[in-house]
C-alpha cells in the first residue's frame, strides 16, 4: 500500500474457497451439528420442509434455515438443541465414508510435521473417503496444488462428494486422479517439482522410486501405516534406497478429560492407536546419506552362521521381532502356583506319578 493510499481504497481480495460457507446464517444444503442436553451430537443436512426425528419428538429444518450459528432450538417435546456448523474435525468423523478416514489427530500431525504450506505442490495417495484431503486443501490454499491419486473409483467418488460438500463446490487446487501412484505420478508432476508427498497405503515401499523422482531436494515424504511390520519394512527400504534422510516415526494418542466441579479426571475412553506416522526428506541427487553413528541393538539384524544377512524367513521370525522365550524356571514357578503337575495332561505309560520339582 502506497503512502497516499488509505485502507478504504484497497480492493478487497476474493475470499478463499470455502470461507463463505463457514460464515453467516445457516443455508439450505449445508450440514448442521445439533447438541442435545446430554452432549450427544447429531449432524443433519438442511432441506426445506424436512424434519429431524428422535424417539422424543422432532425438529423442523425450517426453524434453522436462515438462523444464526449458536442458536438454541426446541423440538416438539421441548428438548433443546444447540445448533452450530461442524468443525473440520467433526465433519471428518461424521461425513459419509467408504473407507476408514485418517483421524483428525493424525491429519493435524501430517500437516504440521510435514510442513504443508500455502502454495505447495502436494501429492496424496490413496484418498479413501477424503478426510485427509480436506486438511491438505486447507493447508495449500487456492494458490497451491493437491494431486490426489486413488485406485478405486467408488472411493474417489465418495471423496469428491465429501470435499465439494465441505467447500461448497469444486476446489481450484484439487486434481483427483484414478489409478496407481507409480503410473499416474509421472503424468501429474514433472520430476523434482513436488514439495510434499503423503502416502496412506498398504505397501508404501513399493513407490519409493516414483516418489524420489517427483520430490524436489529437501521435499518431505510422510507415510501413514497401521502396523509395526509395515513400519519396519518401510524404514529398512528407505535406508536401502539411499535418496532419503534417516526416517523418523511416532504415533499420537488423545485422551479427553472429564470436567465437572471438583471432579476433574481423565475420561475412561480415549483415541489410542490409529496408525504410525513416518517422515523423511529427499536428499539432493548424488549425495550419500550420512552414516548412522549409533550401533543397532544386538539381535536387531539377524545373521546366518556364516555372517551373512539372514533370509527373510529368519528376519521376520519371533526371535528377530523381539519375542523372548519363556524360561523353564518360570514355567516351573507358574506351574507350582497353579498346582499343575508336569504330566497332568498325559499319564505316564508305566502308571507312576509325576515327579515333583
Amino acid at each position: 500500500m502506497t503512502t497516499d493510499q488509505t485502507a478504504d481504497d484497497r480492493v478487497p481480495a476474493a475470499a478463499p474457497t470455502g470461507a463463505d460457507v463457514r460464515r453467516g446464517p445457516f443455508r439450505v444444503g449445508e450440514r448442521v451439528q445439533l447438541t442435545d442436553p446430554r452432549g450427544r451430537l447429531h449432524t443433519i443436512t438442511l432441506q426445506p420442509g424436512a424434519t429431524f426425528h428422535t424417539h422424543r419428538g422432532y425438529l423442523r429444518h425450517d426453524e434453522l434455515i436462515g438462523a444464526s450459528q449458536g442458536v438454541v432450538v426446541q423440538n416438539t417435546s421441548g428438548i433443546e438443541y444447540l445448533a452450530l456448523r461442524p468443525l473440520l474435525s467433526d465433519h471428518v468423523l461424521s461425513m459419509p465414508r467408504g473407507a476408514a478416514v485418517v483421524y483428525p489427530k493424525d491429519a493435524g500431525q501430517i500437516v504440521t510435521m510435514g510442513d504443508v504450506f500455502p502454495g505447495a505442490t502436494v501429492v496424496e495417495a490413496g484418498v479413501g473417503s477424503g478426510g485427509l484431503t480436506l486438511s491438505l486443501l486447507r493447508a495449500v490454499g487456492d494458490a497451491g496444488r493437491l494431486v490426489s491419486i486413488e485406485r478405486r473409483a467408488d472411493f474417489a467418488a465418495i471423496a469428491r462428494g465429501n470435499v465439494e460438500q465441505f467447500f461448497g463446490g469444486e476446489h481450484p487446487a484439487w486434481d483427483l486422479r484414478l489409478g496407481d501412484l507409480a503410473d499416474e505420478l509421472p503424468h501429474a508432476a514433472a520430476p523434482g517439482t513436488v514439495d510434499r508427498v503423503v502416502l496412506d497405503m498398504l505397501a508404501p515401499w513399493e513407490n519409493l522410486d516414483a516418489v524420489a523422482t517427483a520430490l524436489a531436494p529437501g521435499g518431505v515424504l510422510v507415510c501413514y501405516v497401521a502396523t509395526t511390520t509395515q513400519l519396519s519394512r518401510l524404514t529398512e527400504d528407505l535406508r536401502a534406497d539411499g535418496r532419503y534422510t534417516e526416517p523418523e516415526a511416532w504415533e499420537s494418542m488423545v485422551r479427553g478429560w472429564h470436567l465437572e466441579g471438583l471432579a476433574v479426571r481423565p475420561q475412561h475412553r480415549m483415541i489410542g492407536h490409529t496408525g504410525f506416522l513416518l517422515t523423511t526428506r529427499r536428499l539432493a541427487d548424488g549425495v550419500q546419506p550420512p552414516q548412522r553413528k549409533r550401533r543397532p541393538a544386538k539381535g536387531s539384524y539377524p545373521v546366518a552362521p556364516d555372517g551373512t544377512p539372514a533370509p527373510d524367513a529368519e528376519l521376520w521370525s519371533p526371535e528377530a521381532m523381539g519375542e523372548r522365550e519363556t524360561s523353564a524356571k518360570k514355567i516351573r514357578r507358574v506351574r507350582r502356583e497353579l498346582h499343575v503337575a508336569p504330566d497332568d495332561l498325559a499319564a505316564r505309560e508305566d502308571g507312576t506319578p509325576p515327579e515333583d520339582d
